[in-house]
Parts: structure tokens; C-alpha cells; sequence
């Protein structure tokens, strides 16, 4: 169950706050499929045990992750995983799909490689991958 598949790794040396290290991992394990729909998170109580994090900050985490849809509270039962949205699952990969052209435009960039060089490149890598 939960210990089993759920590993989180926090950097107290991180810039990112731990909230929301928790919130981006919890989010990759349920894109992943390591968590499935519908399966039982620990309560916050037992996560900040476990990972020796205050329990104010799992709770933030915990209710940002259920404002934004991805895992439901349900009142004395506990907290789980939310039925797969797929505008959730589409607004993650384009959120993916940003940071990585972000990441080659600064490349680009520092290599002084043109706006116009770039878009044939992906146009190329686009057609060839889908032909």
C-alpha cells in the first residue's frame, strides 16, 4: 500500500519550499500511475511522522493538491487519490511541454541559434516521430 509505493524526497537545502515539493511529487506519482485512482494517502498526521515534516505543512500540501483536483477528502474515511481528470492530465504535460522548449530556448540563446532554426528543428523531430 501507501509506504510501499510512495517515496518522497525532501532537500531542506531546496529553494522550492517543502509544501510544495511534496505537492509536485505527489502530482508526478499520480501522473505516473504509482498512485491509482481512488487509492487511500495517509493521513497528515501519519505522512508527517514518517517524513519528520511539520503537520501545517503536509496539510498545505494536502489542500492545495485537493484544490486543484487531484486527490479528494472524505470526512472520517481519509484522503484519496481523485478520479483522473483529463484536463488535469493535459494541463501537466503541457506544463511539461513548456518547461522543456523553456530549457531550449535559453540553449538556443546562449548558442546563438535563430527563432527560425528552432522551428524547423521541431518541425523535423515532430513529422518524424509521427509518421
Amino acid at each position: 500500500m501507501w509506504g510501499e509505493i510512495m517515496h518522497l524526497v525532501i532537500s531542506n537545502s531546496s529553494s522550492v519550499p517543502i509544501y510544495e515539493q511534496i505537492k509536485a511529487q505527489i502530482i508526478e506519482q499520480i501522473m505516473n500511475d504509482e498512485l491509482k485512482e481512488d487509492e487511500m494517502l495517509p493521513s497528515i498526521r501519519s505522512l508527517s511522522k514518517d517524513i519528520r515534516i511539520s503537520l501545517m505543512t503536509i496539510k498545505k500540501a494536502y489542500d492545495q493538491l485537493e484544490s486543484d483536483g487531484y486527490i479528494v477528502s472524505i470526512a472520517g474515511k481519509g484522503t484519496f487519490v481523485a478520479p483522473r481528470n483529463s484536463n488535469l492530465v493535459k494541463e501537466h504535460a503541457q506544463k511539461e511541454i513548456e518547461d522543456n522548449i523553456q530549457k531550449a530556448i535559453e540553449l538556443a540563446v546562449k548558442y546563438d541559434i535563430s527563432k527560425d532554426e528552432i522551428i524547423d528543428l521541431v518541425n523535423m523531430l515532430y513529422e518524424g516521430d509521427n509518421k
